[in-house]
């Protein structure tokens, strides 16, 4: 006993220097982040909020068609399938390392024969009564065993996996709220896709009646043979045109089956006209939206994560200090094992203190140290990433409605240029290459009009994930 005291003098000094380091202090988010959004106002430094419900955003587009999609694709996606999959790995995980604050307790019943030896060692050599024997043994032990959780290395593991948990939690609404948003802008690109042949259509009946006008003017010897290929080209390049727009539809289509987790030959859309028309974006939109990015929440929980497994590291230097016991029946004769005669027990506890190592807790140390270094450097630039998304969505649509105007200007002109040419044309007064021109203009002028409106509605699109989700209710 005084040799154990003197040993516990000599290493309690050691223990408590040792203590005083296994405490990680947060350090504080406030300096990382813009003091401002550019495009709307203050932001306020806070902690992530991936709990407040993101909302059915998409049914601010007002369109029947996305909103089945997007019911289909929450139960149909797959990579959001797997991404819940890793959830209840993760979620199994918290549970066995939870379970280390309990002690635990088992039985083990066991039955053994055996045979003694007559020439045993603990008998004298050839002495005649000497005996070999069998005996058996019947056992029924519950045994238990314990670790203190002195110094919170267990506390640790539990904190360090509950994180993980966490941020496999975040991942997955991370999945979810990304594959939304990729559904919905696949769709409007396919919508998109549909008025390109629809556009594409209307201009090549035009060019079809601009050839049946300059046959019927060469029969009558007014057109020539280079008017009459002239038109006979850009008819031909217009039908190459939406056999393009067709392709690139069908193409839409399929990953639109992708997303939704379906067969592209059981899935098909039909072509419809469609209104692009970008929601409103609330003046004043409030920048704390942003601490509903679950991808934010999930680089915050990882560091938390490796914050905890800091003070893991820290604590290896620390005595262990384990409780066993045991508690049963022992007998050699079944008959006889539960008597009270044949009770057995145990108590035992044990101390392990880590001397010598050659360096291994110390470089484990540094690794966990670095990888907390990581980790908050991946949570700052995923906040400045999180500013940067929502600065080039709201700057886009700002310029994207600018743009529309003016290409709206610039389609009408350009319609009345095509109907001047073409009445000219009939006058008499211009050569049939003035009109291609014209209908060329004027048709590139839709596409390019039909373009940002549908870039407004994919910015748009951009700006709910970039906020975390709709901002309804939330203004």
């Amino acid at each position: 006993m005084r040799r154990l005291c003197t040993v516990a003098a000599i290493l309690a000094p050691v223990w408590l220097a040792a203590c005083a380091g296994t405490v990680t202090q947060p350090v504080s988010l406030d300096s990382s982040t813009p003091p401002a959004f550019t495009e709307t106002g203050p932001w306020k430094a806070g902690e992530p909020r991936d709990d407040i419900a993101k909302g059915r955003w998409w049914e601010v587009f007002n369109d029947d068609t996305l909103n089945s999609l997007q019911q289909q694709a929450a139960s149909g996606n797959l990579k959001v399938q797997a991404a819940f999959a890793r959830v209840e790995q993760a979620r199994a995980l918290a549970g066995f390392a939870s379970a280390s604050q309990y002690p635990n307790l088992d039985v083990v019943a066991d039955f053994g024969r055996s045979r003694v030896s007559r020439h045993r060692p603990d008998q004298q050599d050839k002495v005649a009564n000497n005996k070999g024997y069998e005996a058996s043994r019947f056992r029924v032990p519950l045994q238990a065993s314990y670790e203190i959780d002195l110094w919170g290395h267990l506390r640790g593991q539990r904190d360090a996996v509950r994180a993980r948990y966490e941020a496999s939690l975040a991942a997955y609404h991370n999945a979810m709220l990304s594959m939304q948003a990729d559904l919905a802008q696949t769709y409007f690109n396919l919508r998109a896709a549909d008025e390109e042949l629809n556009i594409i259509a209307l201009n090549l009946a035009l060019r079809q009646r601009a050839r049946d006008l300059i046959l019927i003017r060469k029969r009558g010897g007014v057109a020539s043979d280079l008017d009459v290929e002239r038109i006979e080209a850009e008819v031909a390049a217009t039908q190459a045109e939406s056999w393009a727009a067709a392709r690139r539809r069908r193409e839409l289509e399929h990953a639109l089956a992708v997303l939704c987790g379906s067969a592209p030959e059981s899935f098909s859309l039909s072509e419809a006209h469609y209104e692009f028309r970008p929601p409103v974006i609330p003046v004043g939109l409030p920048a704390e939206l942003l601490q509903r990015r679950p991808d934010v929440a999930e680089a915050e929980r990882q560091m938390a994560a490796r914050n905890a497994e800091l003070g893991i590291a820290q604590t290896a230097w620390f005595p262990a200090i384990r409780l066993t016991g045991a508690l049963g029946y022992e007998s050699s004769h079944l008959a006889d094992l539960l008597r009270p005669e044949s009770m057995i027990w145990t108590l035992a506890t044990s101390l392990v203190q880590p001397l010598f190592e050659g360096g291994r807790h110390r470089a484990t140390l540094a690794r966990a140290k670095a990888s907390y270094a990581e980790g908050f450097a991946q949570y700052r630039e995923r906040l400045l990433v999180a500013f940067s998304e929502v600065e080039n969505a709201l700057g886009g649509l700002r310029l994207l409605g600018y743009q529309g105007e003016s290409l709206q200007r610039a389609e009408k002109a350009a319609q009345r240029a095509e109907q001047l040419a073409t009445a000219r044309y009939k006058a008499g007064l211009v050569v049939v290459l003035e009109v291609i021109d014209a209908q060329r203009t004027h048709l590139q002028a839709l596409r390019n009009l039909l373009s940002v409106r549908n870039q407004q509605l994919l910015a748009s699109v951009a700006l709910i994930r970039a906020l975390g989700g709709g901002w309804h209710n939330r203004i």
